[in-house]
């Protein structure tokens, strides 16, 4: 009898009305310089009339690894097929393969060397985009041990990555098949707290992004709603995982900054006023709960004002700044204090009607270097003191912050 060895990893391919873009997934997954051997692919179809199921399973056929192809329902959305993949794994590590993106050559072989090297838990493969712009911030270097308080893997939180599948099944990590959006940031956010250390492998285009010709990418299809459901989720997870402080803080600037702030963006000059009035409603009790200085002065003065005037509840005065920055306009910097405080003079600044508190305006340091005549230590020290003054005044004063 043959002892058939555990393979290294599990490719885990959700499918769904994929064509004509499965082909080109597919035929990644086969120019993997990692050994077929070493390897197995779960698809799941997901319910597709367009051929996927039955691509799915030409390749299977012919593949020099192991492929198990599952025929299922519609369930509607992609944690569903990516949970059903997991539950039948057999690898050390799984990856999950959206069916219209594609692989780099050498991406498994290389993610799965540099787990093994480092006995980290997480790999990022560096992202490409193919018609879709891809994150950046955290490709600069290729770093074998990082974690997600002192890196930018926070900002990407697509569930494309290498995971070690012993750390999904300790916790029971599966997928949230209640969030129609937003589910993968759920799932990566939560093995980025729980793993004991991540990977970044920034010198070799791991992964391509694919934009879909027909728009029918499910990251750009849902009502704003679902996007208040994907920050709330994030913003609950972080809160019940982290202690409040400056770790928990680091981490609430991505759903604010991702998730949230875009809901107040040009799509927000679009909106009627019933639905302008229903965001401010739904966003309150995020703002109060989550929302304070330490997590504002992480954010550019812009995206600080847009969201201070969703927390005071201030919509009236969110249209002049949205059109502003869309313009792409330079706020005016005024500098007092010889130079140690730099404020960004956005719409509404020391507008008596308007009622917009300085500290708003203050430019953290790496915002206020471009502004000739800025001295930064002194400027760095009054931040902190402000933030402490003004931390009382916020509109989340009395509200309990979700605990640890």
């Amino acid at each position: 009898m043959t002892v058939v060895a555990q393979p290294d990893v599990t490719v885990i391919i959700g499918a769904y009305e994929a064509m004509p873009y499965l082909v080109e997934c597919l035929a990644s997954v086969e120019r993997q310089t990692l050994d077929p051997a070493r390897m197995e692919v779960i698809a799941v179809d997901d319910g597709s009339a367009d051929g996927t199921g039955e691509c799915l399973e030409e390749f299977a056929a012919r593949a020099a690894m192991p492929v198990t192809v599952i025929r299922q329902e519609n369930s509607g959305g992609p944690s569903g097929p990516r949970n059903v993949g997991l539950t039948k794994a057999t690898g050390r590590y799984v990856f999950f393969l959206d069916a219209d993106d594609r692989l780099g050559d050498e991406a498994l072989e290389r993610m799965v060397a540099m787990a093994d090297k480092n006995g980290t838990d997480v790999v990022l493969g560096k992202v490409e985009g193919i018609n879709r712009k891809p994150p950046t911030s955290m490709w600069g270097k290729t770093l074998d041990r990082t974690d997600v308080f002192s890196s930018n893997i926070k900002f990407t939180l697509s569930a494309q990555k290498l995971f070690r599948r012993a750390l999904l099944e300790r916790h029971g990590m599966r997928f949230d098949e209640s969030l129609w959006t937003g589910e993968d940031a759920l799932f990566t956010m939560e093995a980025y707290l729980r793993a004991d250390g991540v990977s970044v492998v920034a010198d070799y285009p791991c992964y391509y992004l694919v934009g879909r010709e027909d728009g029918k990418h499910v990251t750009k299809s849902g009502s704003y709603t679902l996007r208040f459901d994907s920050a709330r989720a994030l913003m609950n997870l972080i809160a019940d995982m982290v202690p409040a402080g400056t770790r928990r803080d680091t981490l609430m600037v991505r759903p604010f900054l991702v998730t949230l702030l875009p809901q107040f963006g040009p799509k927000f000059l679009k909106d009627d006023e019933r639905i302008r009035q229903h965001k401010m409603e739904l966003a309150g009790p995020l703002m109060a709960a989550h929302w304070n200085p330490e997590v504002a002065r992480r954010l550019r003065v812009h995206e600080r004002l847009r969201l201070h005037l969703v927390a005071v509840r201030r919509p009236e005065l969110l249209p002049e700044v949205i059109e502003f920055v869309r313009a792409k306009k330079q706020a005016d910097a005024v500098l007092e204090k010889r130079g140690t405080r730099v404020y960004l003079a956005y719409p509404h600044f020391r507008s008596k009607p308007a009622g917009v508190p300085d500290w708003v305006y203050l430019a953290e340091p790496r915002e206020a270097r471009a502004v000739k005549g800025y001295r930064e230590d002194a400027a760095a020290t009054f931040m902190r003191r402000a933030l402490r003054k003004v931390r009382r005044s916020l509109p989340t004063r009395g509200v309990k912050t979700a605990a640890a």
